[in-house]
Formats: C-alpha cells, sequence, structure tokens
C-alpha cells in the first residue's frame, strides 16, 4: 500500500460500523429506475456533510458531489442506484419486503438484485475518506450517482439535463461492479469487458383461420419457429469460432387459444456482442433472417422490427487500466486479478464518452468465500453460486464493503498527486 492510501484508507475502520448499516437500510428499501429518491438524498445528503458541492436532480434522481483540493486532475468516479423487478428470496434479516407500481400499473415487488446497494455504499464511503484525508492528494474528487442503469436511460437522461456543463470535465472516470465472485476479489480488465446489447420485438404477420381449417390460414406460429430455429445459426455458422456473440430469444406470444390459428406473433430477443463490426452484421443477420422467412411463409405484411433497449459496449481505456491495474496489485496483491470477458452490458461508458474521457471499469467480489471455494472444487459454480438479478444473489457484507471503497479510493488515488 502507497502512503497516500494508507493514509487516507487509515480510517476505514472508523466509518465501517455506519456503511454497514447504510448498506443494509438501502437494501431494505429498493428502488426502480428514475424513482431513486429515497437513495438519491441519502447520498446527497452524505456528500453535503462531508462538505462536497452538490448538484441534486440532474436527469431526474441523479446527482454529483464535487470536492475541489487544489490543483491537480479531476476524477470522476461512478455509482448506479437502481433495483431491479424481482421478489427477495434471499432470507436475509435485512432483505426488502418491498412493492412498488411498475410502468404497466401492476404491483411488483423491488429487490437490489444486482449489487447497487453496494456500489452507492462503497462510494459514499470512499467520498467520505477522500474528505477526512485532504492533506493526501491533490485535486478534483468528483463523486456521480446514476440513476436506470438497468433500463440503459440513465446515462443518457443525465447527459441531456446537461451534465456536461454541471460538472467539472474529468481526466478519467472510474466505475465498478460486484459480481459472483468471491469477496476480496478485485478485477481489472483492458480493451473489451462488457458487451453491447440490444433487445428487439419482432412482430410477424399471417393470416387468421379456425384451426381445422389450416389452409386458409398464414399461420404466424410456425413462421415465428422457424424463424426462432433460424436465428440460432447466425452464431454457429455466421461468425468466426474466435468472436463471442449471444443472440436469445426470451419471449414468444401468439394467439388466444388451441383452436385458433392468430393473424401475429411477436418474438422478443437479445443480443450481446463486443464490437461495432460484430453488433452490425447479427443485427443485419436477424433482419434478414426474419423478413426472409415472412415471405417464404406468404406473409401478406412486411414484419415489424422495432429495437427497444441498447446498451453500448464497454471498452476500457488501456493506459486507464494499466494504471488501476498497478494501484491494485500494490494494494490488494494475490487478490487482484484480471477478470474475464463478461456478456453483462452497461450504460456507464455514456458518461465518459459525454466528456470525451478515458474511463475504466473494473469488478469486484461479492460471494462468499468459503462458498465460492467449495463450489469450484465441486465443479458447481453454475449451479452453487447466485448470479446477479437472481432473487438469491445478496453480496456477503463484508469483506465485499471494505473491498468496493478500497478499490474505488485507491484507483483514485492512482491520478492524484500528494
Amino acid at each position: 500500500m502507497t502512503d497516500r492510501a494508507h493514509a487516507v484508507l487509515s480510517g476505514l475502520a472508523e466509518i465501517r460500523s455506519d456503511l454497514e448499516d447504510l448498506y443494509q437500510d438501502l437494501h431494505r428499501h429498493p428502488e426502480l429506475g428514475l424513482r431513486e429518491h429515497r437513495t438519491a438524498k441519502k447520498a446527497s445528503d452524505a456528500l453535503r456533510d462531508f462538505g462536497y458541492e452538490v448538484v441534486d436532480g440532474i436527469g431526474g434522481t441523479g446527482l454529483i458531489g464535487v470536492l475541489a483540493n487544489g490543483d491537480g486532475p479531476t476524477v470522476m468516479t461512478r455509482a448506479d442506484m437502481d433495483a431491479l423487478p424481482v421478489r427477495e428470496q434471499t432470507g436475509l434479516p435485512y432483505a426488502s419486503t418491498v412493492t412498488l407500481i411498475g410502468p404497466d400499473g401492476t404491483e411488483q415487488p423491488v429487490m437490489h438484485a444486482c449489487g447497487h446497494d453496494v456500489h452507492v455504499t462503497a462510494l459514499i464511503g470512499c467520498a467520505r475518506l477522500m474528505a477526512q484525508a485532504k492533506d493526501a492528494w491533490r485535486g478534483t474528487f468528483v463523486a456521480l450517482f446514476q440513476p436506470s442503469e438497468e433500463n440503459g436511460a440513465g446515462a443518457q437522461a443525465m447527459i441531456d439535463d446537461g451534465l456536461t456543463a454541471k460538472a467539472p470535465r474529468p481526466d478519467v472516470v472510474l466505475a465498478q461492479h460486484v459480481l459472483p465472485y468471491p469477496a476480496g476479489y478485485v478485477g481489472t480488465r483492458p480493451g473489451s469487458f462488457l458487451s453491447a446489447a440490444d433487445s428487439l420485438r419482432i412482430t410477424v404477420h399471417g393470416r387468421g383461420a379456425h384451426a381445422s381449417m389450416p389452409q386458409a390460414a398464414v399461420d404466424p406460429v410456425v413462421m415465428a419457429a422457424m424463424i426462432v430455429v433460424r436465428l440460432q445459426t447466425i452464431v454457429s455458422r455466421e461468425l468466426a469460432a474466435t468472436t463471442p456473440a449471444v443472440v436469445t430469444v426470451g419471449s414468444i406470444h401468439a394467439g388466444s387459444g388451441p383452436n385458433v390459428i392468430p393473424d401475429s406473433a411477436v418474438i422478443q430477443l437479445n443480443v450481446r456482442t463486443y464490437d461495432d463490426a460484430t453488433r452490425t452484421q447479427v443485427l443485419k443477420a436477424i433482419e434478414r433472417i426474419v423478413r426472409t422467412e415472412c415471405e417464404a411463409s406468404g406473409s401478406p405484411k412486411a414484419p415489424e422490427i422495432e429495437k427497444t433497449a441498447a446498451f453500448p459496449p464497454t471498452v476500457n481505456d488501456e493506459e486507464a487500466t494499466r494504471r488501476v491495474a498497478e494501484a491494485f496489485a500494490a494494494h490488494f496483491g494475490d487478490d487482484a486479478h484480471t477478470i474475464d470477458l463478461q456478456t453483462a452490458s452497461e450504460d456507464m461508458s455514456e458518461l465518459p464518452q459525454a466528456f470525451g474521457a478515458p474511463f475504466t471499469y473494473w469488478g469486484i467480489g461479492g460471494i462468499d468465500a468459503d462458498l465460492y471455494a467449495r463450489a469450484a472444487k465441486n465443479g458447481t459454480i453454475a449451479q452453487d453460486i447466485p448470479v446477479n438479478h437472481s432473487p438469491t444473489f445478496a453480496p456477503v457484507i463484508q469483506p465485499t464493503l471494505d473491498t468496493g471503497v478500497s478499490a474505488m479510493t485507491v484507483a483514485a488515488l492512482a491520478w492524484f498527486g500528494s
């Protein structure tokens, strides 16, 4: 550990209990995207108490806290705040029992099933330590709390609301995510890290008829089935074996009864790719297959292909990642790793791109280390280790929080002079 890191992190023991209480409070009170009012107020109040200049309500519930501390670089750190419409099944004493009215007007259970409560707590902890140890560094530290990452809307909402005019331009943007790795683990990766994600809703049109008279119909169910099968050949037959990509059909809906051939079918699918060329190739292949299968089936109307969500690929800056990786190696020792390519997706990269700044995004572990070791020994990680978005995903409080606070602090200090 460097002297500066030691000076800043020496205060962690004193605030650890406060951070653990904050984490459990956030976990009990999850909020859906663009409705993170309570969470944002917690972050805003904390930053003001620490002496930060705070700008609230950016893009709805987003906010920044700025701590200017002399001449030096500007480092922006980011945490996402939103939860998911998932019913918690962890059995923890601080489990969420919250229900909220969703966009469709129905009541939905809500849970921090992706660890954003860890991210918020860790950044608040880092912000507090940086404010308490201003003699150890020089520059400007910016803490950004982003809404609605799960919907891919929050980063752009902050940008559209004038983020680049409300925050100082950063020299680097830093972010992290808790993942199903052993707690205490930190993992960096230069270049491609998280995939791009595109969600599509495809409506194919047929001609309805009685189930006993298929000759009078153009069956959209068969049409949809043929499309689903053919889509599986994009990755297996149109991409090189060394090019990672995923095409998943998550939903098919058609008809309302067994004895009626409907007049349309709706297919919803998700695509994961890691570079723009592959992304373009796969999306064009989907459109080609859909249109051709509809034509081959005699569809009376062209299909409708609608993109319902899109996340950019997360491609870490090589130099920024190298600097953070070296700082992590010095601080965490054997717990610092190079992490695998991940198929999850994020909108965080839109923030640094809006400023024209480099960024690096890394992973920390949140799974009980003994549980993970047993699963690894038995070859049952996929079966025994809950992953993000699972109703049983719940990072162990420690050392996850200590790791998250330390990682963000050490990474920021890699830019600041003394």
